[in-house]
């Protein structure tokens, strides 16, 4: 049976239809963080107990203008992102490729996985103390503790993926006559690509996390110092909820945009479903 033709009225109203959609998917977030906002502001106002000392959300937005009337909220801002950037970039360059590598060879893998597994598990805040006593109080301390966060989940993430790869793609590249460095940047590199991008949107936000609790401890700028900064100086906890805002909303912009990289076209295929497939 032949499908109906659309009309030119169905595709206007089509066309019409696709601006009122999207504006509801994106209202439908905004609006949980609504009902959150009110819900926290009606309590404070017919609530009693510790809940009490935490500022209305007015007074919160009146803590990031100070912030940023002050020049101190671009300030922080730029000082978390600058350590996350250095600490995330560096366990890029160096966890994928040793990832790869132990992944290809396998007894290599066997060798290190171990020690790769003890070290996993360690929370990247027990190497306060040992950064500190190496690097001393300052970025580098910061940089090098979410360079370890971001390290271990980023190298097995490539080491179980080179290890999932189908062996019939290698022994094709093989075929073809490929050398090892060729197969690993044209069969093995293009065959996870779709985990590793999963791998990296995880990694940084357990930089972001990092981050925050290192500049309580270690250095005297960012997000995490501001909090500990304003609870400290005068018991500013409009200050200490506005830091904790800031952090989410970065956290879920950065969060947004690793998405957008796992959804770009160049990438589409490792994420095309059954139905899509079929045909």
């Amino acid at each position: 049976m032949a499908r109906p033709v659309p009309t030119d009225s169905t595709t206007l109203e089509n066309r019409r239809a696709r601006p009122a959609h999207t504006l509801a998917r994106a209202l439908v977030p905004l609006s949980g963080i609504a009902v959150l906002v009110l819900l926290w502001d009606v309590a404070l106002s017919v609530g009693e107990g510790p809940f009490q000392l935490l500022p209305r959300p007015l007074a919160v937005v009146r803590a990031i203008g100070e912030l940023a009337q002050k020049g101190f909220l671009l300030k922080h801002v730029v000082a978390s992102l600058f350590r996350v950037t250095w600490g995330y970039v560096a366990a890029v360059v160096v966890g994928i490729p040793l990832g790869i590598v132990l992944g290809w060879y396998r007894r290599g893998g066997m060798a290190i996985a171990p020690l790769l597994e003890i070290l996993r598990p360690i929370s990247p805040l027990a190497w306060i103390p040992l950064a500190i006593l190496w690097f001393g109080v300052g970025d580098i301390s910061a940089v090098f503790i979410i360079f370890l966060a971001s390290l271990f989940p980023l190298t097995l993430t490539a080491m179980n993926a080179v290890r999932g790869v189908e062996l019939v793609h290698v022994n094709a590249g093989r075929n073809f006559g490929l050398r090892v460095p060729e197969l690993l940047r044209r069969v093995i590199y293009p065959a996870i690509l779709p985990q590793l991008l999963v791998g990296l949107r995880l990694s940084l936000g357990i930089a972001w996390l990092v981050v925050v609790a290192a500049e309580m401890i270690a250095v005297s700028s960012g997000l995490g110092f501001l909090i500990i900064d304003a609870r400290n100086a005068g018991n500013r906890y409009d200050l200490v909820v506005a830091g904790m805002v800031l952090i989410g909303v970065i956290g879920i912009a950065l969060d947004a945009m690793m998405r957008g990289l796992e959804r770009s076209k160049a990438l589409a295929w490792g994420y095309t479903s059954v139905n899509d497939a079929a045909p």
